[in-house]
């Protein structure tokens, strides 16, 4: 066990093993001696086993062609290479010794040993969302916060006060009193509705209603609920994105508890419920781009702590739509607003930004509407949200433009003729405004055009194979033995990762009339209903996810550098990534490439991937 001393096994991979497969691994490892210059492992050979450098410096070498050769990879001191060869029987690169090296050596045999005994060690080497989870918690900065594991349970959530249906405001306000809840649930049959202390308080001064009237008849029986056991984040979304107080906890369909906004506040040290509170209290525009400032913040102080991106992602979305609704609705008369709706598109309609990014937004209105003074109202809206921190679009997909402020017929037809041309500039308009969701007015104007154009598009099944296709006009940055290429720019994460797959969802939600935004909910859906395989699904999820963690990495570094030139916020240097963030980017670009053959024989193009 004297072996172990020298090896740091609090680090991926060894920090996986117990004390038992440490000892196995400690006692059949083997130490081995190389010359400066000396190959170790050889180009399409077999690799010994993992090596573990003591002392020195190891090279990965890709040819360039007979006589050159580029350096992928240096490995220094607590450095391990190899296994990745040695398990699939082959090595894609040369490993040279750059200087004198010493490396403890785990034979193949013992390597496949350890995998067969500890699924977590044989998943880092060959499951994408392993090393996503390790990369994701690769902070050494970080002290996990409490509220990246809490869970809705017991500690965060009461007993829900049940009443029946036949309970009078006079009994519920009663037992309101004697249990000190702020909140009870009416039974009806097996439905669960709600009335809070301000609905009673209503229901007698407002509606002058006798204390003998039914609670059954005020409680509102549209719940947001949780499932027990969630993270408890996700309830806080929640409660931010509907703008309430408190969620059911549901498990099974069998009701557990209420989470009230103080518990899981309690959780928190970053209130971003505050930060909604704040945007719907805002009576200005200055108090509104006032709350706007904390919000950058709060995300940067969340990502810090750990939170995972997916999370960030559906908490800025919710804020970002409360923000945009509030400034509409101090903006648009109210007399108005019934008859139009505003729509975001782009990343902000799918909720995939972490970070503020150009304004995509459009107007739907019904049929009629006169307002002249929208063109007017509508230019200002532009103008504050940029003053707020929200770039204008550089295609001028802005509710300043009146291209995107349409009645409802035009805003159809357009969508027609897109379709029937196929041409570059209508696939790329489209590309737009599929991913259009509901922020404020009447989203009953959003759904007919939406559920218009489903039942359009299965009409021009040839259109299909067109816009599917736009998912592979950029190169996956893999070169022909599947490492990363990077250009002298560095690597573009939304070119080469980001955009293949949301578009290639895109259009597969499209065809099966999937009605979710968000990229991750589509790959859900289109496993739900079996046209998307389990397993790419899994993968296209996780790879995904880790596109996003390192492109808002390397955003939020930029703290001082000017974002604003075209596509730095998509590039990451590899030399900025450690081993880990490598290795799982280029798994991550190799799911892509996958996809990408995937979409060419469903959609039935060439490939060229």
């Amino acid at each position: 066990m004297s072996l172990l001393q020298n090896i740091n096994t609090r680090v991926v991979p060894f920090s996986l093993l117990n004390a038992e497969e440490l000892s196995y691994m400690a006692d059949h490892m083997d130490v081995g001696y190389f010359q400066k210059g000396e190959t170790i492992i050889t180009g399409g050979g077999a690799s010994e086993g993992l090596h573990l450098i003591l002392k020195g410096f190891v090279c990965e070498l890709e040819a360039q062609d007979q006589n050159s050769s580029h350096t992928l990879v240096h490995y220094g001191v607590e450095d391990y290479f190899g296994a990745w060869s040695a398990i699939r029987g082959k090595a894609l690169h040369d490993f040279v010794a750059d200087e004198e090296t010493i490396c403890y050596i785990l034979p193949a045999k013992h390597l496949l040993e350890l995998i067969y005994r500890n699924n977590h060690f044989g998943d880092y080497f060959n499951n994408l969302s392993v090393q996503q989870d390790l990369l994701a918690n690769n902070n050494p900065d970080l002290d996990m916060a409490e509220f990246m594991l809490a869970t809705v349970d017991t500690s965060c959530m009461r007993t829900a006060l049940v009443v029946d249906a036949k309970s009078d405001i006079e009994h519920t306000t009663r037992l309101m009193r004697e249990q000190r809840a702020d909140s009870a649930l009416v039974q009806r049959g097996k439905r669960y509705g709600m009335v809070t202390r301000t609905d009673l308080l209503n229901a007698l001064v407002l509606d002058k209603l006798p204390t003998s009237t039914p609670v059954k008849d005020i409680a509102n029986y549209r719940l947001i609920t949780v499932e027990a056991g969630d993270y408890l984040f996700n309830a806080l979304v929640r409660m931010t994105r509907h703008d309430i107080d408190r969620v059911v906890v549901m498990a099974n369909g069998q009701l557990r508890g209420v989470v009230e906004l103080a518990e899981a506040l309690s959780f928190f040290s970053s209130h971003s419920h505050v930060v909604g509170m704040r945007i719907e209290r805002a009576g200005s525009v200055e108090e509104l781009a006032a709350t706007a400032a904390d919000m950058e913040a709060l995300i940067r102080s969340l990502h810090t702590q750990g939170v995972k991106v997916r999370f960030l992602m559906d908490l800025l979305a919710a804020l970002n739509k409360r923000l945009m609704a509030k400034l509409f609705h101090l903006l648009v008369p109210e007399d108005v607003i019934p008859h139009v709706c505003l729509v975001v598109m782009g990343s902000e309609g799918r909720g995939e930004q972490i970070t503020k990014t150009d304004q995509d937004n459009g107007l739907i209105m019904r049929d009629g509407l006169d307002w002249p003074k929208g063109p007017e109202i509508m230019r200002e809206y532009t103008r504050v949200l940029q003053d707020i921190g929200f770039p204008a679009c550089p295609g001028n997909v802005m509710v300043s433009n009146p291209f995107w402020v349409q009645p409802i017929s035009e805003w159809t037809k357009r969508m027609q003729d897109w379709v029937s041309l196929a041409d570059e500039d209508s696939i790329l308009k489209l590309s737009i405004v599929v991913d259009a969701a509901p922020v404020a007015g009447n989203p009953a104007l959003y759904k007919t055009s939406r559920n218009w154009f489903f039942k359009e598009i299965q009409q021009h099944r040839r259109f299909l194979s067109a816009f599917a296709k736009v998912a592979t006009v950029f190169d996956t940055p893999l070169t022909i033995l599947g490492s990363i290429r990077e250009r002298s720019n560095g690597v573009d994460l939304k070119r080469g990762g980001i955009f293949p797959i949301v578009h290639g969802i895109r259009t597969m939600a499209l065809q099966y009339q999937i009605a979710d935004h968000n990229t991750f909910a589509r790959i859900a859906a289109l496993v739900d209903i079996g046209v998307l395989p389990q397993r790419m699904g899994n993968e296209l999820q996780e790879a995904f996810g880790v596109f996003h963690l390192l492109r808002v990495k390397a955003e939020l570094g930029r703290l001082g550098v000017d974002t604003q030139q075209p596509g730095l916020q998509n590039r990451i240097d590899l030399n900025d990534l450690d081993r880990l963030e490598k290795d799982t980017l280029r798994q991550a670009f190799h799911v892509v490439k996958e996809f990408k053959k995937h979409l060419a024989l469903r959609y039935q193009f060439g490939s060229g991937l």
